[in-house]
């Protein structure tokens, strides 16, 4: 029988037929072992004599209990890991100690005291060789009869590991008993490691890595290093931005300490990593000021911004949740997944968790909700966001994001609840869209109801003004991953645009922060960082999918860049101040800008003429009314309602 059959028919074989083998040759190796230990003590070949024949009898009637006792059968030969070295040491060391009672009890006087240790040795080096030394042949010829192929019948990827820590050997261990990647070499930036080897793997400098692709024909680059600061692991991926490989990266440590994902569970480079931006740790006395033991109540709790604001809210242990959402399955879903989150919190106090379908627009219905379950803080993220959507449906976008606001404030002021804090917008500077111009607006009756004295309430008003978010519904980030795995081609709307991002969790953090801050009419601006070209997104997105650009300059490129043009209502650059007039505050990327204002009775007259604009599909008027209110509001693209367009057209 060939090695390859041989390999193939045990590994066919039951776990029962499997225990039985190694249970024989365990007996064989015990035997072996005493006369090896006797024969290397006399210096001669051993011949046992008499009552020393009785001892080779006991010898595996001792062993095979303990080994079994142990657990030395039920590992899986071609899995085994060098930890199962230390049981067969403790289960050697067992059989030999009670051997040698049993040796010295015997009454045999012409054994001498030095069979004893060397009887635990070679017992100790016969039974664990054999074992790495099976794990080696099975775990070879298995992959060879498996032609190097997965599960799903590809061969085996090629990969380099990035990182020769702790991490990246905990890799290298869970991938070689996977059926998808085939980890060949270490890269490792430490001078001192390289050429050593790990596992059997040698390291190598990053100047080695275009050898390695060559060589081996690698297609991954494995980032092992979950502990690395965003700074560090965005000037790598910039590094291996010009190799045609696919980079992905381990979890990070929080998520593998709390069981939420395995060492191999091998994702995506995170794009927050492209931004090379470490999120600031929050102020856990704001994070907790608005929330803790507090009813909060959260609008648009379905969307990006909300349902991360609920899921920061929900470990800062408020006394009740509030989910307030216009789609039912949105809502269904957030609420699903926070009552799972709760089961896995430690020590959790009792949170109710309330699920309300509505809409901001419908203000009886606020103000019930408010009064009723009596809410102490309101987090308002339902809008229409999505500019180009919006510019096609203004009439409802205005009564959504404007009114929605205005009568969100009301139920607030009625309900005496202590703090109402707004998602705000880039766009709502100087915009050149219809959604700038509503959340702008929106901001303006929160200002105008915090400064009118006329108002006796002890409702505070924040707004907090942010650009992009990464992952966001509409984000840029899901699209480029969809067009790319679709094969291309990649739409990038103009070559020029750029903007600025930001996590979702680092945001929510920072809006529930900025809400402790306000005092009243306070508009708050996150410090976003650098912008980034959207180009420069797209081209290192397709680069570290390990994807080569089709351009005129690399024709045999497998990804295209296409430019579309600018949507309607887009701008080239985002802007997050009106004017100059900006403070800092406690937090570092917590800022207060001083906006211009609108006293409310001028604005009460506005939002008059707003709403029965609304009520007579009148776009015209409407867009004349956000142009006086809204400073520096300049459209870019004509009226595009739709119903309005189709009657135009018919008449």
């Amino acid at each position: 029988m060939t090695q390859a059959g041989l390999a193939r028919w045990f590994i066919g074989l039951q776990r029962r037929n499997k225990a039985i083998i190694l249970i024989s040759a365990d007996v064989f190796f015990v035997v072996f072992a005493l006369w090896a230990a006797f024969s290397l003590r006399w210096g001669e070949v051993y011949v046992p004599k008499g009552d020393e024949w009785y001892l080779f009898a006991v010898a595996p009637v001792i062993a095979v209990p303990i080994f079994t006792r142990l657990g030395l059968y039920r590992a899986i030969i071609r899995y085994i890991e060098i930890r199962a070295l230390w049981t067969i040491i403790q289960a050697t060391t067992l059989y030999a100690l009670v051997f040698a009672f049993v040796l010295y009890e015997s009454g045999i006087k012409v054994i001498p005291r030095t069979v004893s240790p060397l009887n635990w040795l070679m017992v100790m080096l016969l039974v664990g060789s054999s074992r790495f030394f099976a794990r080696w042949w099975l775990g070879e010829t298995y992959f060879r009869l498996s032609g190097g192929r997965s599960a799903a019948g590809l061969r085996k990827k090629n990969v380099v590991i990035y990182g020769a820590g702790s991490a990246g050997v905990q890799l290298v261990s869970a991938l070689e008993h996977g059926r998808d990647f085939r980890p060949v070499a270490f890269i490792d930036d430490d001078k001192l490691l390289h050429k050593r080897k790990v596992n059997g793997l040698r390291i190598y400098p990053f100047s080695s890595l275009g050898y390695l692709i060559e060589r081996h024909q690698v297609s991954d680059v494995l980032l092992a290093m979950p502990s690395a600061k965003r700074a560090h692991i965005s000037e790598l991926i910039r590094l291996l931005e010009p190799y045609a490989v696919h980079v992905m990266s381990m979890p990070g440590l929080s998520d593998i300490a709390q069981g939420r994902v395995t060492v191999d569970a091998l994702q995506e480079v995170d794009i927050a990593d492209l931004l090379g931006r470490d999120p600031v740790a929050p102020d856990q006395s704001l994070m907790q000021a608005s929330i803790s033991g507090k009813v909060v109540m959260v609008t648009g709790a379905g969307g990006s911004i909300g349902s991360e604001l609920c899921r920061q809210i929900i470990q800062l242990q408020p006394l009740a949740l509030v989910l307030f959402e216009l789609s039912e399955f949105g809502l269904y879903a957030i609420e699903k997944e926070l009552n799972h989150l709760l089961t896995k919190t430690q020590n959790p106090r009792h949170i109710g968790i309330f699920a309300i379908l509505g809409s901001v627009t419908d203000a009886r219905r606020m103000e019930k909700v408010c009064k009723a379950f009596e809410v102490q803080t309101i987090y308002h993220a339902a809008a229409y966001k999505h500019v180009p959507m919006v510019e096609k449906n203004p009439g409802v976008a205005v009564w959504n994001n404007i009114f929605g606001t205005l009568y969100t404030a009301q139920a607030a002021i009625n309900a005496d609840v202590e703090l109402l804090v707004l998602i705000s917008t880039d766009k709502a500077v100087r915009p050149t869209n219809t959604m700038g111009a509503t959340k702008r607006f929106a901001e303006l009756i929160l200002q105008a109801l915090s400064l009118e004295t006329g108002f006796k309430h002890q409702t505070r008003f924040t707004m907090v003004r942010f650009g992009n978010v990464l992952g966001s519904s509409g984000s840029v980030v899901p699209l480029f991953r969809e067009q790319i795995a679709r094969g291309g081609p990649v739409t990038v709307t103009d070559a020029r645009i750029i903007r600025y991002f930001m996590t979702i969790p680092e945001a929510s953090q920072l809006v529930i922060q900025a809400g402790a801050l306000g005092r009243g009419g306070d508009v708050f601006v996150l410090d976003m960082g650098e912008p980034i070209r959207i180009l420069d997104l797209a081209k290192r997105m397709i680069h570290l999918s390990g994807l080569e650009i089709k351009d005129e300059a690399y024709p045999a490129g497998e990804i295209e860049i296409c430019f579309t043009g600018l949507r309607p209502g887009e701008k080239l650059y985002e802007e997050l101040l009106i004017g100059d007039h900006v403070s800092k505050t406690s937090h570092p990327r917590i800022m207060r800008a001083e906006e211009q204002i609108i006293p409310w009775m001028e604005l009460e007259k506005m939002l008059e003429i707003l709403e029965s604009a609304i009520r007579d599909d009148d776009f015209e008027r409407i867009r004349d009314v956000l142009r006086q209110a809204v400073s520096g509001f300049a459209p870019q693209c004509e009226i595009g309602d739709l119903l309005w367009n189709r009657k135009r057209e018919e008449q």
